[in-house]
């Protein structure tokens, strides 16, 4: 983590509820936002010296963000920011594009009002949002909480962690396409209106479609050759070529 000013990221409006959040914020605006890049190490003690807090809250906001697959634990280096790696990018996606429109699907039909408008006033704010890292925390709330009205426990296990992983690949793609954030914010327009008119197969087809943008944004923004267009269909052996990406 040497040379990183990780106090730069703190957004100014933020409010210092307890040393724990502010911490646990602070590094996850840094990491989501390229500031802490993957492969730092993420030292307790500067970290605790360039917010002006002890350590006890970086320990516990380190947890929390492991929890999250945006830190790793490695023997005999500590903590680290998680690198990009293709080969997992695209199996985040397999998952997500495997369970995720089962789980609209499910929404479709138990959805209520309440829920609905709660989504839809996550999407306005993020219509509002210009920060790609805050954006793309928003980004997995929204999805989340569609995934709650599916109320599938299981199917929104498996996906809260798989989610949380790839937000990261998420903001960075933002932070080098923001046209992107438009671009989303539309596509969750149309699936907030299939999802009012219960049309289960118009959400799905919006979902899928959605999920295959994102995932060719995250490959063109993360790739070596910024010319090129990696299709979501990539072999795994063109993914070994370039195992991380930060």
């Amino acid at each position: 983590m040497s040379g990183t000013n990780i106090r730069s990221v703190i957004s100014i409006g933020q409010q210092r509820i307890t040393a724990h959040e502010f911490v646990y914020d602070t590094l996850r605006r840094a990491i989501l936002s390229g500031a802490l890049p993957g492969g730092a190490r993420l030292v307790q003690a500067d970290i605790a010296s360039q917010l002006s807090v002890s350590t006890t809250p970086v320990r516990e906001a380190l947890r929390d963000l492991a929890a999250e697959g945006l830190v790793v634990f490695r023997a005999h280096t500590g903590a680290v920011v998680r690198a990009l790696d293709f080969e997992e990018l695209e199996e985040l996606y397999d998952i997500r594009k495997a369970l995720e429109p089962l789980a609209i699907q499910r929404a479709t039909a138990r959805i209520t009002p309440e829920e609905l408008a709660a989504a839809s006033a996550v999407a306005k704010t993020m219509e509002q949002e210009t920060d790609p890292a805050a954006w793309a925390a928003l980004n997995r709330t929204f999805h989340g909480m569609l995934e709650e009205a599916a109320n599938a426990s299981f199917i929104h296990s498996v996906l809260k962690g798989v989610q949380d992983i790839a937000a990261i690949y998420v903001a960075h793609s933002l932070m080098r396409d923001p046209g992107r954030m438009a671009v989303g914010n539309r596509e969750h327009r149309e699936l907030l209106a299939a999802l009012a008119k219960k049309d289960a197969a118009k959400a799905t087809s919006i979902l899928v479609q959605h999920l295959d943008e994102t995932l060719r944004a995250v490959l063109r923004a993360t790739s070596p050759d910024p010319e090129a267009a990696p299709s979501p269909l990539a072999t795994s052996a063109q993914s070994r070529r370039v195992k991380a990406v930060t």
